[in-house]
């Protein structure tokens, strides 16, 4: 029996095409990424002003598709334009709030901190993802090789700025100086990832004041990501990422939060922080390192199996 046929369509940043891409694979699509540009004059209008019509946005040629998976606001409307004007059954989810009627989509997947309710909607703890504890596990001597045998591994992931936090030099040289103090006190080195979202300037900042004696990667590497994922005995990521630290969750292993000064309110990552530590995954960050466990969470499994059982 031949594949169902996925669309998936992001606005190009690595948190969406993480989630759709992870549904996907979970729900054994065979799936086509396209990312979404919408014309001029409406990329300034909500979605909830907007016509349901191609008029919106760019056209692309992917005529073959039973699913459409859909993350981010320019998705929106053509997720629900390409459902309505199909000539066969098409199944559409959206993942996180569409800001529009809930009933233009077949499925909703929201995380449980933007408190979202509805009969398709399905809620999930944290962000889901397109990571495996299998590709995890087969990328682990990816870095092997560029580390000290004889200690073990502090992975520090970094996001980038946004609007609700302010990444300046002051700031990121408090969280790298508190993660120096750690590696020495511990005898640990460490292993830097930057996500899509991390400058350039950051990036030559942990070099400048870590790289001396531990690993930072310069660039976007998905297999180094995953290889620090599977080396490291504890991991921290900058707060200002739901999806890193939901990833990182998959691992099972001790998560601390490098906190970052707010630039306006924050209640949402709040609320979803708050959550994580309620289930024992995360800690914030701080000068000593403690070992704790806590089941290995796996939302986008469980998601695509209560979707594969409501759509057969």
């Amino acid at each position: 029996m031949s594949k169902l046929k996925g669309l998936l369509l992001t606005e190009g940043m690595h948190g969406m095409i993480s989630q759709v891409e992870g549904l996907a694979k979970a729900l054994d699509l065979e799936f086509t990424h396209q990312k979404v540009e919408l014309n001029s004059f409406w990329k300034m209008i909500p979605p909830s002003f907007t016509p349901i019509s191609n008029i919106v946005f760019k056209k692309f040629d992917i005529s073959d598709f039973d699913i459409i998976i859909s993350c981010g606001r320019k998705s929106v409307i053509p997720s629900i334009y390409l459902k309505k004007n199909s000539n066969k059954k098409i199944f559409n989810i959206h993942i996180q709030d569409p800001k529009v009627s809930l009933k233009n989509f077949d499925f909703i997947i929201a995380p449980e901190h933007d408190s979202l309710n509805g009969q398709n909607v399905i809620t999930s703890k944290g962000a889901i993802h397109y990571l495996t504890l299998d590709e995890i596990k087969n990328n682990h001597t990816y870095l092997e090789q560029k580390l000290e045998k004889n200690k073990d591994c502090l992975l520090l992931v970094l996001g980038g700025p946004n609007k609700y936090y302010n990444y300046d030099d002051n700031n990121l040289i408090n969280i790298f100086d508190k993660i120096k103090k750690i590696l020495n006190n511990n005898n640990l080195q460490a292993i830097v990832i930057p996500s899509m979202r991390t400058p350039k300037k950051t990036i030559n900042l942990a070099d400048e004041l870590l790289g001396k004696e531990n690993l930072v990667i310069n660039n976007i590497d998905k297999k180094a990501y995953l290889s620090g994922l599977s080396l490291a005995k504890y991991i921290v990521v900058t707060c200002d990422s739901t999806s890193m630290i939901s990833e990182a969750a998959i691992t099972g292993k001790p998560i601390y939060i490098a906190d970052i000064p707010t630039k306006k309110n924050d209640r949402r990552f709040k609320i979803f922080r708050e959550l994580f530590s309620e289930l024992n995954i995360t800690k914030n960050l701080n000068e000593k390192l403690e070992i704790w466990n806590y089941k290995s969470l796996n939302e986008t499994a469980r998601i695509a199996e209560e979707i594969k059982k409501k759509i057969s």
